[in-house]
Parts: C-alpha cells; sequence; structure tokens
C-alpha cells in the first residue's frame, strides 16, 4: 500500500453556487454532457417497467439501452416540473445542477452521460455500473458468492477516498458517503455514485436522515443537519469499518449496545488485543495484521469522539495524522 488517505486532512472550502443556465437552453455549453427526449428515454426502458428497474438504490432508478449512443445507462427520474410553480425556474435550476455534475469527471466517480428537460420531465442519465454497490458485494446473501478478499477492500477504500479528494478539491461536498453509494465496475475499481449530488444544498442533508441514513452521517450534521468538509471523512470512515469487520454501519438484529457499528468499534479500538475479533469473519485470517492494525487506525481517525469538524481543524494545523496503508 503505497497509498495513504489524503482526503482525511480534508481542506474546508466553501462550495460554490453552480452557474445559473438558461432556461431556454437545450444543451450544455462547454459541457460533455448529451441531451436526450423523454420519448427515446421511455423507450430504452421499455416505459419504465418494473422489469428495467434497478432495485436497492434510489428511487426512479432503470437500466436502458440507448441505441443513439449504443450504451447501457441508468436512468434517474429526478421529478416532473410542478405546474403550479415556475417552469423557468425549475428548467434554470435543473440545468444548473446538470451543469454542475457534468463538470466532475474522475475515474472514481460516476460520470453523467446526459439529460432530459423535455415538457415537464427532469431525468439525469448516468453511466451503468455492472456490478452492483459496494453494499450488494459486503452485505448481500447470494448463495456461492465469494466474499470480497483484503485487498480487494482495501484497494475499493483507496478509490473512494481519490474520488473524496478530487470532489474536495472542487468544493463540493459530497451529501452521504456510504456502501450504497460505492459503485463497483470493471476489476472492482469503485465510483462514488453522483445520486448524492442531485440534491447538492444543505437541506439535503436532513433528507438524507430521514431516509435512514443517518448511521454513516457525522454527528454534527445529524445535529445541525449541515454539511462539512468532515462530514464525508467521517461516512468514509464508516464504510472503511464496514469493509473491515463485515457489519453494517447500523444492524438491528444486534444487541443494542451493539447495534451502531460505530459505538461499538470505539470500544473495540480501545484494545489493540481486540483488532483481529473486529476482523470480517468471512475474511477467515486472510488479511497481514499490520495491515488490519494500520486499517483501524485509518478509520478511528475518520471516526473520532469529537465532532469531525473539530477533527478536520486539528488536520489543517497539524497535517494528515493518517497511516500509510500498503495495498
Amino acid at each position: 500500500m503505497a497509498s495513504c488517505f489524503p482526503c482525511l486532512s480534508a481542506r474546508k472550502k466553501e462550495v460554490p453556487r453552480s452557474a445559473p443556465a438558461n432556461a431556454h437552453t437545450s444543451s450544455i455549453p462547454g459541457a460533455v454532457a448529451r441531451t436526450f427526449s423523454f420519448k427515446e428515454l421511455a423507450a430504452a426502458t421499455r416505459n419504465f417497467s418494473d422489469a428495467c428497474r434497478i432495485v436497492g438504490r434510489e428511487d426512479g432508478l432503470y437500466k436502458g439501452f440507448l441505441k443513439s449512443i449504443n450504451q447501457v445507462v441508468a436512468i434517474k427520474l429526478q421529478h416532473a416540473v410542478d405546474p403550479g410553480g415556475s417552469a423557468e425556474q425549475d428548467n434554470t435550476e435543473f440545468l444548473a445542477l446538470a451543469l454542475m455534475m457534468s463538470g466532475l469527471r474522475h475515474p472514481n466517480l460516476v460520470n453523467l452521460i446526459g439529460f432530459c428537460a423535455d415538457g415537464r420531465h427532469r431525468i439525469l442519465v448516468h453511466e451503468y455500473m455492472p456490478f452492483g454497490s459496494l453494499e450488494d458485494h459486503l452485505h448481500g446473501s447470494s448463495p456461492g458468492k465469494a466474499p470480497l478478499d483484503w485487498n480487494t477492500r482495501m484497494n475499493i477504500a483507496a478509490g473512494v477516498v481519490r474520488g473524496l479528494e478530487y470532489m474536495h478539491d472542487k468544493g463540493v461536498l459530497y451529501r452521504c458517503v456510504k456502501s450504497s453509494n460505492i459503485l463497483l465496475g470493471d476489476g472492482y475499481r469503485p465510483k462514488l455514485s453522483q445520486y448524492g449530488l442531485a440534491e447538492h444544498d444543505q437541506l439535503s442533508a436532513v433528507a438524507a436522515i430521514t431516509r435512514g441514513t443517518w448511521g454513516t452521517m457525522a454527528p454534527e450534521t445529524v445535529m445541525t443537519g449541515k454539511l462539512f468538509p468532515g462530514s464525508s471523512v467521517y461516512g468514509f470512515g464508516v464504510v472503511l469499518l464496514e469493509m473491515i469487520t463485515g457489519r453494517r454501519a447500523t444492524d438491528p438484529p444486534h444487541d443494542v449496545e451493539d447495534r451502531h457499528l460505530v459505538t461499538w468499534a470505539r470500544t473495540m479500538l480501545k484494545d489493540r488485543s481486540q483488532f483481529r475479533r473486529m476482523a470480517d469473519p468471512a475474511l477467515q485470517g486472510r488479511y497481514p495484521s499490520l495491515d488490519l492494525q494500520e486499517a483501524l487506525e485509518v478509520a478511528s481517525v475518520c471516526i473520532p469522539q469529537r465532532s469531525c469538524h473539530e477533527s478536520a481543524h486539528r488536520h489543517r494545523r497539524h497535517g494528515s495524522v493518517s497511516p500509510r496503508l500498503r495495498f
């Protein structure tokens, strides 16, 4: 593992406002996103049939084949325009969102291919990730499916960090870092879903909590409903713990004191003699002891008892405290 986890020294930046778009624009100048008609997207999904629905991720998400680009894509129904609202304002906001998303290009971020602003319909079209989400592979119950090995898990972790660091550098805050938002491509290359950016205002943090994702969210985000640069660091720490332990962020079947992964892990992290007990039993001990220790140390830095806001301030003063993990 030659890579440390640079995003632990999260830099606090003001998130830039999306540039306004002309409400009558049919394409986005300077961007690579294409425009699609509602008719074309309906045909690609057999009129948005249940057979094409991608289950277990976001609502209104479909798999479809677009003949015009000869590609399988993920089609996300955003919303229909409110007849009683301002169509011009709605179109402006939607095109500004598409502009922002189309400008984010990184190997560890799911790319926006195009969008539809046809009539009342507002739809985003992304590249399709064939191997599902990290959550599917860590917690899925498909019989006979081999668990992810240690090196694959740590390579996924490093890819997630690179994606988060890219967005931090762009001044973009990721709404909710969780295993279901980490999608996998060929070779298990991880890509952060852009659906987490679809509601990119601060109120989206509250919306994420109400959708049951608070187990992966930083304490100050839960308390204030606001996102901070350190919020995604905390979320990454939870995901890293999921990969190390094989446990869900919130697991109702466990006892009350063990139900929340972070609470359980903080107790165990106080005693290095407990580290091996924290490893996912599915790994069957196939991991280097030093790597396990260092990965847990990184996770511990990400989920400190103090708030992530304080932690990020400490990192900026003293530099990154993340240990080097060897892949």
